[in-house]
């Protein structure tokens, strides 16, 4: 299905810069962005309703102002980087099609190359010699077959990969700011990819790549592929959440096998275990995902959300007393295992858009937590 009205056409000028705004606001991640557009059609009428939405919730809340979002524009063209909303040339297509996208990214170099044949290849940061090597062997077969690599630029597998893959196309996912470079010792490394390929990030101008930034750096590197090959993971890998998000996500999984007595075996003989696919070869991931690829001029005809998030055609209005004993009668209900919106709708016998709406208001006074798959629980 592809986008609803207000995204038909992606934003500029100052609806970009209401968008960067919103998304930068407190308390405002992409499910909750993607909602507020919902209901009110733009960034710009999102931002006026706002201040009342959260008073409503009985909590203030910190908008990024007009000010602060130029000025992190500024910094970006001055460090070389430039915005990509979703529906602009330099986002992943892919990536749009997920649950909850991040509405905008920062990307140095070119953003598209990372389109439809494109596969993460994530591993171990202590990788041994011949997860290096299978690493380098995966990327430079698959960039022979014109494949783009996207990897997190991590120590070990994700640098081999890199390494392997500048000359035919690597796209670099930073869990920080576009200019925060993580390791250190890749400076090198990553600025041959912004030069030769693309270095992408959701998380704003200087922010420094903290652990709980790691899922969302994850998250996108398989949305923005058609699949991913996990080479050596350990039980508690962070490429096991890249598996993870990558199953939610639609995505094939693929994993080299390893030996039982390697500890940084265990996640990918685990995923092979559960399903995963073997590989071996760059040919067996090519015969994996053949049939997932599409048209370029297929996937630019589908970017936005899914069927969920499109906004509906009529929204019941509901006075503000009512909203707020939804409100209440909605927080009495959650507790820290989800429940989905419609038992919601069922157990408050509201209607749906006034339930989304309550739910949207607890969202940005810190009160819900939205979960993948709809699910919503208390904070």
């Amino acid at each position: 299905m592809g986008p609803g009205p207000a995204w038909q056409t992606p934003p500029d000028g100052h609806e970009l810069l209401a968008w960067l705004r919103l998304i930068r606001s407190h308390n405002i991640g992409p499910r909750t962005f993607w909602g507020l557009l919902t209901k009110y059609g733009s960034a710009t009428e999102a931002l006026h309703a706002l201040p009342e939405l959260a008073r409503r919730g009985r909590r203030a809340v910190k908008l990024t102002s007009e000010k602060d979002a130029t000025r992190e524009i500024e910094k970006i063209d001055a460090y070389g980087g430039k915005l990509a909303a979703i529906g602009q040339p330099g986002y992943p297509p892919l990536l749009a099609q997920v649950d909850a996208p991040p509405p905008i990214l920062t990307v140095m170099g070119d953003g598209s190359i990372a389109g439809p044949r494109t596969i993460g290849i994530v591993g171990a940061r202590n990788a041994s010699a011949s997860g290096r090597k299978m690493a380098e062997l995966m990327a430079d077969g698959l960039g022979r077959h014109g494949i783009t690599i996207a990897s997190g630029l991590a120590r070990g597998v994700d640098t081999h990969a890199h390494h392997a893959s500048l000359s035919t196309g690597t796209v670099a996912v930073t869990a920080g700011g576009i200019n925060r470079v993580y390791p250190k010792e890749n400076a090198d490394l990553y600025k041959s990819i912004a030069e030769q390929g693309a270095v992408v990030s959701e998380m704003p101008f200087d922010a420094e790549p903290v652990a709980r930034f790691f899922p969302r750096r994850n998250r996108l590197i398989s949305g923005m592929s058609a699949g991913v090959v996990v080479i050596e993971a350990a039980a508690r890998s962070g490429s096991l959440i890249t598996a993870r998000f990558a199953l939610e996500q639609g995505r094939e999984v693929f994993a080299v096998p390893g030996s039982p007595l390697d500890q940084r075996a265990q996640g990918t003989n685990g995923l092979l275990r559960n399903g995963a696919t073997l590989v071996q070869t760059p040919e067996d991931v090519l015969e994996g995902v053949e049939n997932q690829f599409s048209a370029p001029e297929e996937l630019a005809l589908q970017f936005g959300l899914s069927p969920a998030q499109q906004p509906t055609a009529h929204m019941e209005t509901t006075s503000v007393p009512q909203l707020e004993q939804i409100n209440e009668t909605i927080l009495g209900l959650l507790s820290p295992t989800p429940v989905q919106i419609d038992e919601l709708v069922r157990l408050t016998g509201a209607h749906a858009s006034a339930v989304a709406t309550a739910v949207l208001e607890l969202e940005i006074s810190g009160q819900a937590l939205r979960h993948p798959g709809g699910g919503v629980s208390a904070t």
